[in-house]
């Protein structure tokens, strides 16, 4: 039994390496007829309204290579070659899958896309949102009640402020610092971070996607369900990312008076700076699915997260064909 047991151990370990190997090989072959742009996107239904849409075409021989649990999809958009991948939810996922896209692939830039919250009251869910920043809201310490606060946070939540009935006695849970993220880039010196709140999409890429504002959007679910007015598509506002799902009205309300964000994700602000890191233009399309917790009963990310899924795509495959 034991001998069978180091047999198929072995067998494992022998196949992994010829099986990356392969891939390697196969990604050398892609390249030779790159350049390509990269396009991250992030759960299965907005994969689901990519790949319904008919606008991605595979490869012929090489329609897709497997690296490490994820599929690059290779093939085109009208007469774009494009590579596609589905990171998974949240900010290791999402800059782990980037940086093996740049890594890997003959890559000339990234579109990232898929759904957001909205935190702004000027747009409604349907919208499509193509930022021209990002904040990592994720990076903050929880601070001891009984010390100082941090002089230098970019942020600051007490606790307390949210006590029900305001005013009974001090909250445990005291206050939160939020710090500014360490943006490590080929273009500084090696092995030294600077200071970075928000990190700038490339604003060639958001000058072409603003031309696209006042195109047509999907309004209804189906037949009979349908938002109360067209959705819209605008450019350059803000946006927010930390491994965070946020459906709170109070927390909602302190990202839009402390970041003046539009929109909250868990990814984008990953895909960015990784893009920005490597000195490769970025640029992110999220359609609004839901109200980040100031809707009146349940999240509407269920009803119209499919929906908003097909808004950012339908922005994505327009993007893409004005591309130069």
């Amino acid at each position: 039994m034991v001998h069978v047991l180091v047999f198929f151990l072995l067998v494992s370990a022998l196949a992994s390496p010829l099986k990356k190997r392969k891939s390697l090989k196969e990604i050398k072959e892609i390249n030779c007829e790159g350049p390509y742009i990269g396009l991250v996107t992030v759960f299965p239904p907005e994969e689901t309204a990519f790949l319904a849409t008919g606008a991605f075409k595979p490869h012929k021989t090489h329609p897709f290579v497997d690296l490490s649990g994820r599929r690059f999809r290779v093939g085109k958009i009208v007469d774009k070659k494009v590579i596609y991948v589905r990171c998974g939810d949240g900010m290791v996922n999402a800059a782990a899958a980037t940086q093996q896209m740049l890594d890997l692939f003959d890559i000339k830039g990234i579109v990232h896309f898929g759904i957001a919250g909205n935190v702004n009251d000027s747009l409604s869910i349907g919208d499509v949102t193509i930022p021209k920043q990002f904040a990592h809201t994720g990076i903050w310490s929880w601070l001891n009640p009984s010390a100082p606060s941090i002089p230098d946070a970019v942020a600051h939540l007490d606790v307390a402020r949210y006590n029900v009935p305001k005013g009974e006695g001090a909250n445990l849970l005291g206050s939160f610092a939020y710090h500014s993220e360490q943006f490590f880039s080929e273009l500084g010196k090696p092995n030294t971070a600077r200071p970075l709140v928000w990190a700038q999409t490339s604003q060639q890429w958001l000058d072409l996607a603003a031309n696209l504002e006042g195109m047509e959007l999907q309004q209804c679910v189906n037949s009979s369900l349908c938002l109360p007015k067209k959705p819209k598509l605008v450019v350059g506002l803000r946006g927010s990312s930390a491994n965070i799902f946020v459906d709170n009205a109070a927390y909602r309300d302190f990202l839009i008076r402390n970041f003046g964000v539009s929109s909250v994700d868990m990814e984008s602000a990953a895909v960015v700076m990784t893009s920005l890191s490597n000195g490769f233009p970025v640029v992110v399309i999220r359609g609004l699915s839901d109200m980040a917790g100031g809707q009146s009963g349940e999240n509407a990310i269920q009803i119209f997260g499919s929906l908003a899924a097909q808004n950012a795509v339908k922005v994505v495959v327009q993007f893409i064909k004005t591309l130069p």
